[in-house]
C-alpha cells in the first residue's frame, strides 16, 4: 500500500508539473445558474452559498469526464462516506455516511425514495452513472425534511432534463477486462412551453471469483431506462414527471452455514444469483401566483421492487411497494426596514404508504404515515441565512414522531464562510427486520421501535488566492438511541433476532476538503476524513467500534488539459483505513480487523471532432489486494475503453 500511495503521489505531481491548459475534474462545472442551486437543502430550493449545512454537489459533466460507471464509485472521494461491496461491480454495495448505518442514508433518484421497503436501504450496486445532471449530497440529520431514513444524511441524484428551443442526442459503446460490455444511448429536447429526455443503458460484466474456493466467476447484468418531462400549461402553471426502470441480475456466491462443514462461514462457491426489478415514477405540478410570492407544489411518486433469489433455482423472492403524496405552499415576503431581510415561509403535508410481501407468508404487511411539516427561510443583511424546520409524524405501526432541523451561514467576508447546523432524526425498522425469516439463521421482531438520532456539525469554509484553492472543515458529532441490532440464540443452530439496544452508540468527526483549481489546465481536489463510531450492547456497558467504518479514509484526484481542450488525463487515489468487520467463521460472529489498502485510478480522453470523443480508465492501477467485506474478494486491475458520439 505504501508504494501505492507513494506512485499515486507521483503521478499527481506529474500532472501539476505539465498543466496548460483549462477545466478539471475536481472543478465546481460553471454551465448555469442550476448548479449553484441545492434542491434538497429543505423543502425549497437555495443558493449553495446560503446554506448552513454540509453538503456536496457532483456534477454530470465531472462524472463523464472521470469515465465513473457506478454512483457508489463516485461517493468514495465524498467526505463522510465510506463505500462496501461485496465482490465485483455490480456487487451488493453498502454506502454510510459520518458512522451510520447503511439504511440510515436516504436514496433518492429525481427526489422519489428509491431505497427498498424490506431493507430499508439501497444497494448502490444496481445504480449505474449515466445520464445524471447532478448529485446533491447532505451530512447530517435531515428528517425533518425528507422523513424517516434521512437520520444521517441524504443522496438526490438528478437526471438530465432536455433543453427547451432544442434536440440533441449521445450515444456510446465500450468494452472493457472481465469481458464487459456497455451501450448506451440518450436523447433531449423541447419546444418553447415543454422539455423532454430519455436515456438508456445496458452495462454486462463476466466479473471474477469473488470466493477464494472454486474457479466460477460472478458477473453483473444492468439495464435501466430513465425518462422526464415537464410542460408549462400557463404562464404560472407547469406540470412534470419523471420514470425509471431497472432490470438487473447479479451472481453471487453464499456463505457456507452447514454446521460441521470445514468451510463454515466462509464464502463459498456457487450458483447463487439474485434479480431484482425497480420502477419508479412520480406526476408533479406546480402553481405559481401573486407575482411569484405563492408557490404551490403537489407531487405524487410509487415504487415497485421485486426481488428474486435463486440457488440453482428459485428459493425465495419478495416484493415492496411504496406511495408517497406531497402538498407543500411557500409564501415570500420582504421587510427591507428590518434588517434588510427576505423570508419565506412553507408548510405541507405528507402521505406515504409502505407495503411488503415476503414469499414465506401469505401476508402482506402494510404501514402507513401522514406528516405535517413546517419551515423557515430567512436572510438579512445579506449575510446572513437561517432555515428552520419541524416536522410531525402519525405512524400506524409506532409512535409519534416529532423531528426538528436548524441550520445557518454567515457570510463573513467573499473568501469566508461559516455553516452550522442541528438537528433530530429518526429511521424506523425495516419490514425485513420485523418480520423476516430465515430457517435456522434469522427471526424478525415485531416489536422493534424506531432508531432516533441528534446529530449537529459547525465548519468553515475559507478561500485563498482569489479563489484558487477552497478548503472546508467541518466538525460533526451525532448519537444515536434505541439501535437496532443482533442477539443470538442457542444451540443447536444460533439464530439471530433483532432487538433495540437501550444505550446510545456515539459518532463523531472531522471532515476537510479542498479544491484547486489553477487556472492553467491543472485542478485538483482533496479529503480526509476522521470517523470515530461505537455502538453500546447495553446501557452502560462497553463500547464497541462499528464495522466497516474506517477511522481514517480520503481521497486525491487530479485532472489535466492540453492539445487546445482537445485532451484530457486524471489520476484518483483512494484511501481506506484499518476497520473492523465480522467474521463468522465460529460458533458465534468474532471481529476481525480489515488492514488499510489505497487504490489508484486513471484515466483520460480525447476529442476527435466537436462529436466524436475516445476514452478510457484504468481501475485499481497497481493490482492492490484488499477486502472492503471480510471473506469476499475486491476487484483486481481492470480496464475499459469507449466511443461516445453526439448528434
Amino acid at each position: 500500500m505504501r508504494r501505492t500511495m507513494i506512485a499515486a503521489g507521483t503521478l499527481v505531481l506529474a500532472l501539476a508539473g505539465n498543466a496548460e491548459g483549462q477545466e478539471a475534474a475536481a472543478e465546481t462545472d460553471e454551465v448555469g445558474q442550476l448548479d449553484e442551486i441545492l434542491v434538497t437543502d429543505g423543502l425549497t430550493p437555495i443558493e449553495q452559498e446560503k446554506s448552513g449545512r454540509a453538503f456536496t454537489v457532483i456534477t454530470g459533466k465531472q462524472l463523464e469526464q472521470n469515465q465513473i460507471r457506478y454512483v457508489a464509485d463516485a461517493l468514495r472521494l465524498v467526505p463522510g462516506f465510506s463505500v462496501s461491496r461485496s465482490g465485483s461491480f455490480g456487487g451488493f454495495t453498502q454506502v454510510r455516511v459520518r458512522g451510520a448505518e447503511a439504511n440510515q442514508l436516504l436514496v433518492m433518484v429525481d427526489g422519489v425514495d428509491v431505497g427498498e421497503t424490506s431493507s430499508g436501504e439501497f444497494d448502490f450496486g444496481s445504480l449505474v452513472a449515466d445520464d445524471i445532471d447532478r448529485i446533491e449530497i447532505l451530512r447530517g440529520p435531515q428528517s425533518t425534511f425528507w422523513g424517516a431514513n434521512a437520520l444521517a444524511g441524504v443522496v438526490n441524484i438528478i437526471t438530465k432534463r432536455g433543453e427547451r428551443n432544442d434536440s440533441q442526442g449521445s450515444a456510446r459503446s465500450e468494452i472493457g477486462t472481465d469481458g464487459t460490455w456497455l451501450g448506451g444511448v440518450s436523447l433531449s429536447g423541447g419546444g418553447e412551453n415543454f422539455d423532454a429526455a430519455f436515456a438508456g443503458v445496458f452495462r454486462n460484466t463476466g466479473g471474477f471469483n469473488i470466493s477464494d474456493y472454486g474457479t466460477e466467476k460472478d458477473g453483473d447484468r444492468n439495464a435501466t431506462l430513465n425518462g422526464r418531462f415537464a410542460a408549462d400549461l400557463s404562464p404560472t402553471l407547469t406540470v412534470d414527471g419523471t420514470l425509471r426502470y431497472v432490470d438487473r441480475k447479479s451472481d453471487v456466491d453464499p456463505q457456507d452455514y452447514s454446521w460441521g462443514s470445514p468451510t463454515y462461514g466462509e464464502v463459498i462457491d456457487g450458483p447463487d444469483s439474485t434479480a431484482t426489478q425497480e420502477f419508479f415514477g412520480s406526476l408533479g405540478a406546480t402553481h405559481v401566483s401573486f407575482d411569484g410570492a405563492l408557490t404551490q407544489k403537489m407531487r405524487f411518486a410509487g415504487s415497485d421492487a421485486h426481488r428474486e433469489d435463486f440457488s440453482g433455482g428459485l428459493t425465495t423472492w419478495n416484493d415492496g411497494n411504496r406511495y408517497n403524496g406531497t402538498y407543500q405552499a411557500s409564501y415570500s415576503f420582504d421587510t427591507s426596514a428590518m434588517l434588510d431581510a427576505k423570508h419565506q415561509l412553507t408548510g405541507g403535508y405528507e402521505w406515504e404508504q409502505e407495503t411488503f410481501a415476503p414469499s414465506h407468508l401469505s401476508e402482506t404487511f402494510k404501514r402507513n404515515t401522514n406528516s405535517f411539516v413546517g419551515e423557515y427561510r430567512g436572510e438579512f443583511l445579506d449575510r446572513f441565512d437561517l432555515n428552520a424546520g419541524v416536522r410531525y409524524d402519525i405512524n400506524d405501526r409506532f409512535g409519534d414522531a416529532t423531528t426538528y432541523s436548524l441550520s445557518g451561514a454567515w457570510r463573513v467576508t467573499p473568501a469566508t464562510r461559516l455553516h452550522s447546523s442541528v438537528g433530530t432524526g429518526v429511521t424506523s425498522p425495516t419490514f425485513f427486520e420485523q418480520f423476516g425469516y430465515v430457517p435456522d439463521n434469522f427471526v424478525g421482531n415485531p416489536d422493534l421501535v424506531p432508531e432516533e438520532s441528534l446529530g449537529w456539525d459547525v465548519g468553515i469554509e475559507q478561500g485563498f488566492f482569489g479563489g484558487a484553492l477552497v478548503t472546508d472543515v467541518t466538525y460533526f458529532n451525532q448519537d444515536l438511541s434505541n439501535e437496532i441490532a443482533l442477539v443470538y440464540g442457542g444451540p443447536p443452530t444460533y439464530p439471530s433476532t433483532p432487538i433495540n439496544r437501550s444505550g446510545k452508540s456515539k459518532r463523531e468527526g472531522v471532515e476537510v476538503a479542498a479544491t484547486v483549481n489553477l487556472f492553467n489546465g491543472f485542478t485538483a481536489a482533496a479529503t480526509y476524513t476522521y470517523t470515530s463510531s461505537s455502538e453500546q450492547a447495553d446501557a452502560g456497558g462497553p463500547r464497541l467500534t462499528e464495522v466497516r467504518r474506517p477511522e481514517h479514509s480520503g481521497s486525491l484526484a487530479a485532472a489535466y488539459v492540453f492539445h487546445e481542450k482537445r485532451a484530457r488525463v486524471f489520476g484518483e487515489l483512494v484511501y481506506n483505513g484499518t476497520m473492523e468487520d465480522f467474521d463468522y467463521r465460529g460458533t458465534l460472529p468474532s471481529r476481525v480487523a480489515l488492514p488499510a489498502y489505497a487504490v489508484v485510478n486513471l484515466g483520460g480522453s480525447f476529442r476527435f471532432t466537436d462529436h466524436i470523443e475516445a476514452y478510457g480508465r484504468v481501475d485499481n492501477l497497481f493490482d492492490e489486494d484488499y477486502e472492503e467485506v471480510f471473506g469476499y474478494n475486491t476487484q483486481g486491475r481492470t480496464a475499459f475503453f469507449g466511443l461516445r458520439g453526439t448528434f
